[in-house]
């Protein structure tokens, strides 16, 4: 069987994710990831499964795809937003991905990107560095309210962490976990819009679907604290760009913080290099060692049990 290999951070990341995958005699072929769809309908036919990434599998892909050998589709992560879920279904290709393995992860990086703003880590560090001794004043996140939209396996981690530094948790979900609420006293709104304003940081936490894009738009920004933190290691998309940039420039005391952007890899002229309250880190919120391995293995494992139906 041939397989292809787009994930970068499987790639890039030893460990026994690599020895399961090149133990099975398949045929492997590699290319750096995300892919374009222009690039895949030419030979996205010649392959019996995928371990993939943010690629887009639109519906001429899976198309093609069906019309040669295609019949499995591994994600390497959770997002399935860039893969076209009905055709999919429709075309009998098989989608699975790997839930439940990055979630401490990410939320370890939350507090990365929320730390190293409120501390001011990356302005000390470069001063240092050039040999000098500049020394902002930065801000406590305890007693901080944060509101988490999305209080998923990640969502509930964060809240968690927040509860340890000495935070305010709020949260709002479409499903609920009352059990989990109740047990450790976070407050739990019905809405978005009862939430946003009592915010000083807001950590978004869903999946990318119609019902979501653009969760955050210019409304809502309007209800917001002057100096609200917003901290998106989900999906870019969840967040209006025109909104967050007309936000930005009209004031400089509030903050976003994001490990994903709407066009990945970033582009060299993005409009958000220019604000310095806003800190990004290149998707990488659930690249350690440990998650890779564990996610690796899993949609090793995926593949397999698949493509042995």
């Amino acid at each position: 069987m041939k397989i292809l290999l787009t994930s970068t951070s499987f790639q890039d990341t030893p460990g026994k994710h690599h020895y399961l995958l090149n133990s099975k005699g398949f045929e492997i072929d590699m290319i750096r990831g995300p892919v374009k769809a222009d690039v895949l309908l030419p030979i996205i036919h010649q392959y019996d499964g995928v371990i993939c990434g943010d690629d887009e599998y639109s519906a001429e892909v899976l198309n093609a795809g069906k019309n040669g050998k295609l019949r499995v589709l591994s994600k390497y992560g959770i997002g399935l937003d860039k893969i076209d879920l009905k055709a999919a279904k429709d075309l009998g290709i098989l989608v699975t991905n790997c839930i439940g393995v990055n979630h401490t992860t990410v939320a370890e990086h939350v507090f990365a990107l929320l730390l190293s703003y409120c501390k001011q880590i990356p302005y000390a560090v470069q001063h240092t560095r050039n040999g000098e001794w500049l020394r902002k004043t930065g801000i406590e996140i305890r007693g901080k309210t944060i509101g988490i939209i999305g209080l998923g396996k990640i969502g509930k981690e964060v809240a968690l962490r927040s509860l340890a530094f000495g935070m305010h948790v709020h949260a709002f979900d479409a499903r609920p976990d009352y059990d989990f609420i109740q047990s450790h006293g976070i407050v739990f709104h019905t809405s978005p819009d009862e939430m946003i304003p009592l915010c000083d940081i807001l950590s978004l936490h869903l999946n990318l679907d119609e019902s979501t894009r653009h969760i955050i738009d210019a409304k809502r920004f309007f209800y917001m604290k002057e100096e609200v933190i917003i901290v998106n290691t989900a999906r870019g998309e969840l967040i209006d760009q025109s909104a967050l940039i007309e936000r930005l420039e009209a004031n400089t005391k509030m903050a976003y913080l994001t490990d994903v952007l709407d066009q990945e890899p970033m582009p060299i002229h993005h409009p958000l290099y220019k604000f310095n309250q806003v800190f990004i880190t290149p998707h990488i919120g659930s690249r350690t060692f440990e998650s890779v391995e564990r996610q690796g293995i899993m949609a090793v494992e995926n593949l397999i049990n698949n493509l042995s139906i």
